[in-house]
C-alpha cells in the first residue's frame, strides 16, 4: 500500500478510518459466520483492522481479499487456540471425573488411546487435521467451507478423505507399534 495514502510503513489516520468505515461490517459478517459469535467476531474483526494499520499490504489494489485473508487466518487461529482450551478443559473434567469413577488402569488406557489419537492427527496432512478438528468440534459446512478457503459442496468430500486418511495412518501406526496402543 506504498501510495500517498501512508508513509510506507502505516496507513494515516484519516485514510485509515475511512477504510475502517467502508470495510468493517463486510469484515465482521463474514467473521460471524466463521465464529458464530458477533462478540468473538468484533475481536478478531478489531485485530484485522490492527494488523492493516501497523502492517498494511504492499499494494491496495486487491484490499478486500487481504482484509479476508488476514481475517480468517485470526479467526482459524482463535478457533485453535479456543479448540485447544476446551480439550484441556475437558481433559481436566474428564480426568477428575475418571479418577472417581475409574481405576488406575482403565485411566491409563483413556490417556494412551488420547495420546495415539493426537499423534495420528499430528501425521496428517494440515487441512486433514483442520478439517477433523473443526469438524469434531461442531463447526458447520458453511464455518469450514470459509475458514479452509474452499466452496461448502466441497466440505463433504475433504471430510471424507480427511476421515479416509485418518484411518489409515490409525492403522498404520497402530501396526507400527505392534497392535498396542
Amino acid at each position: 500500500m506504498n501510495s500517498p495514502e501512508n508513509d510506507g510503513h502505516r496507513i494515516k489516520p484519516a485514510v485509515f478510518k475511512v477504510l475502517f468505515d467502508r470495510h468493517y461490517p463486510a469484515v465482521c459478517r463474514r467473521l460471524i459466520g466463521l465464529l458464530g459469535s458477533r462478540a468473538a467476531a468484533e475481536d478478531v474483526a478489531q485485530e484485522t483492522f490492527i494488523k492493516l494499520y501497523l502492517t498494511p499490504p504492499r499494494e491496495s489494489a486487491n484490499l478486500n481479499g487481504w482484509l479476508a485473508k488476514v481475517a480468517t487466518n485470526l479467526a482459524y487461529n482463535q478457533l485453535r487456540s479456543e479448540n485447544s482450551r476446551r480439550q484441556r478443559e475437558s481433559r481436566a473434567g474428564r480426568q477428575w471425573d475418571a479418577s472417581v469413577a475409574e481405576g488406575p488402569e482403565e485411566a491409563l488406557v483413556r490417556e494412551e488411546e488420547a495420546a495415539f489419537t493426537r499423534r495420528v492427527l499430528e501425521n496428517l496432512p494440515e487441512r486433514d487435521r483442520a478439517c477433523l478438528l473443526l469438524k469434531f468440534s461442531g463447526m458447520s459446512y458453511a464455518g469450514l467451507a470459509e475458514v479452509l478457503d474452499v466452496r461448502e459442496s466441497s466440505i463433504g468430500t475433504l471430510l471424507a478423505r480427511a476421515r479416509a486418511r485418518f484411518k489409515t495412518e490409525y492403522t498404520r501406526l497402530k501396526e507400527s507399534d505392534g497392535g498396542v496402543l
